[in-house]
């Protein structure tokens, strides 16, 4: 059973799941709460701690659920509200915390809020969105959406324009009105009450835009610099008070989503007082391999965290094509290595892992070769804005392609069946094209498996708390390798990442003065000589050892 105290989060691998594209429990080929309920078990068996949930509320899924239409209801393609405490009752039973995603900067245009508000110029609730006059008759100013055009949308009944950072769909809150900021509180304390270990906050950095509603800025390529509408000041007043709540509830983990690479301002949102831990993209989401920029951005993160503030590890989410099809570079075989040095890195660098559903089986991109077969509101929105811009179908299209988020998204791989385990059931999106061979069923009993892999690194993160909990005391890149050594009391452990085509040599008294024990080597076997001091690592291989005793 779970108990509710101290900083858990410090020693959980999380497993982030798209609650669509998991499990279908009824056959409908959407997943849902049934499904994900039913798999339990499995991620018990992988080692997972914790599941962050994306969105499940009552929604028309403008945005697959981050439009949200009604807080208080589960959409009912995932299920019941008593799906959802029969889930969270079990995951506790096994000892799996849940976490879930709110969206709070916006509601979905069909929200009973916006509706109200949009009812007229007095409605009670108008002051709750962001309205504006029109401006020499037309938008308020040039602010973009994220999804691209125009974030201001006409509203011919009260003949004015509300703000919509993303999809004109999911309208922003006025987050400088406190019945606004109340209304919220309320929402999180109904789902604490419901036994949630703690939140994961969508976009929270956009929840204040400038009062003075000026024009934003472009770079040198004309494309728009966000600089009035994210980032605003009270913006961490405004999350202070969230965690505030919050942190009222014993042992409840917060971890923010902020669109911004400045790693100066990453750090703002998190510490004391604040959220627990920031997701940073800089990490997670680079578009090619390149060991340098993530060793550069480990140690600007090990550089500029406090004490009191720990970085997040992933390099795969529902927003960014997954890695193993990124830094691959179309090689099956690089691939696989490649995926599992990120594993090591991902379980063992000083951080919070945040695993994506399918990524322990090595899961590839899903692409959508034809507009009809997107689904993510983001490419289709770039396709429109580029088709209004004057481009031809096939540049819109190789834009959306682009833009879109449907890479990842595809069904969890259960078995090499039809629908490959996830329904009997045509699902909602399209299969990813290796599923017939990469699955669940497979790689169970396959010594040597990405599974496997997976497993074993997480066994060995709950055996050694230097791997979980341990500081740096040693983080340097050697030649095309990144080598750290951790310290938890009197545990130490090095690990080798060797992203390099040719073996390294290491000798292992130059990074601990203590006796160390191979745990693990990532694709060379049984071949490494653990007793030695003085090791050849072989190329695109990574290497755990952790002290047994003083020498």
């Amino acid at each position: 059973m779970i108990e509710k105290q101290g900083k858990w989060w410090q020693d959980t691998a999380f497993y982030e799941i798209y609650v669509p594209s998991f499990c279908d429990g009824n056959g409908d080929g959407v997943g849902d709460f049934l499904g994900i309920t039913s798999k339990l078990d499995y991620l018990k068996e992988l080692g997972i701690g914790g599941i962050w949930l994306t969105p499940f509320y009552k929604s028309p899924k403008i945005d697959n659920g981050y439009d949200i239409s009604d807080y208080y209801a589960v959409d009912p393609d995932y299920g019941t509200m008593a799906d959802v405490e029969h889930f969270i009752a079990e995951a506790h039973e096994r000892g799996i915390r849940v976490i879930v995603d709110l969206v709070l900067n916006h509601t979905s245009s069909a929200h009973s809020w916006f509706i109200e508000s949009a009812s007229s110029l007095s409605s009670p609730k108008r002051d709750w969105y962001i309205w504006k006059s029109a401006v020499d008759g037309g938008v308020p100013n040039n602010w973009e959406s994220l999804f691209g055009g125009s974030a201001w949308e006409w509203d011919a009944r009260s003949e004015q324009y509300y703000y919509h950072a993303f999809a004109k769909e999911q309208v922003d809150l006025n987050w400088a009105n406190p019945e606004v900021r109340e209304a919220m509180q309320d929402v999180m304390g109904f789902w604490l009450d419901k036994g949630i270990d703690g939140f994961r906050l969508d976009v929270i950095n956009f929840l204040k835009v400038s009062g003075e509603f000026i024009d934003n800025p472009y770079d040198e390529q004309g494309e728009q610099i966000h600089k009035y509408d994210q980032n605003q000041e009270g913006i961490l007043d405004a999350i202070r008070e969230i965690c505030r709540y919050v942190h009222t509830r014993e042992g409840i983990f917060m971890v923010g989503e902020v669109g911004s690479e400045n790693m100066d301002l990453l750090r703002d949102f998190s510490g004391s007082g604040l959220l627990d831990v920031v997701f940073n993209f800089n990490l997670g989401s680079q578009e090619k391999f390149d060991p340098k920029a993530i060793f550069r951005e480990m140690r600007l993160m090990e550089e500029k965290h406090t004490t009191d503030q720990l970085p997040t590890l992933f390099f795969s989410s529902h927003d960014m094509p997954r890695h193993i099809s990124r830094f691959g570079e179309g090689s099956a075989h690089l691939e696989e290595q490649r995926a599992r040095l990120m594993a090591t890195l991902m379980l063992t660098a000083k951080g919070i892992p945040f695993i994506y559903y399918g990524d322990e089986l090595g899961m590839r991109n899903h692409v959508a070769q034809r507009l009809e077969d997107m689904r993510d509101i983001q490419g289709i929105g770039h396709y429109k804005a580029a088709i209004q811009k004057g481009s031809t179908e096939e540049e819109a299209l190789a834009i959306a392609k682009a833009k879109s988020r449907d890479y990842s998204r595809s069904p969890m791989q259960w078995n090499g069946s039809q629908y490959g385990g996830f329904s009997d059931q045509e699902p909602w999106i399209g299969m990813s094209p290796t599923y017939e061979e990469i699955h669940a069923e497979a790689q169970f009993a396959e010594k040597g498996s990405m599974y496997q892999y997976y497993k074993t690194l997480l066994s060995l993160r709950q055996q050694y708390p230097s791997l979980s909990r341990g500081d740096y005391t040693r983080l340097e890149q050697r030649q095309d390798a990144i080598i750290y050594t951790k310290r938890f009391a009197e545990e130490e452990a090095v690990v080798i990442l060797q992203y390099g085509d040719k073996p390294l040599l290491v000798d292992l008294t130059e990074w601990s003065d203590m006796k160390m024990n191979l745990l693990i080597a990532s694709g060379v076997g049984d071949e490494m000589d653990s007793g030695k001091f003085r090791l050849e690592i072989p190329a695109h291989t990574a290497v755990i050892f952790v002290s047994t005793n003083t020498r």
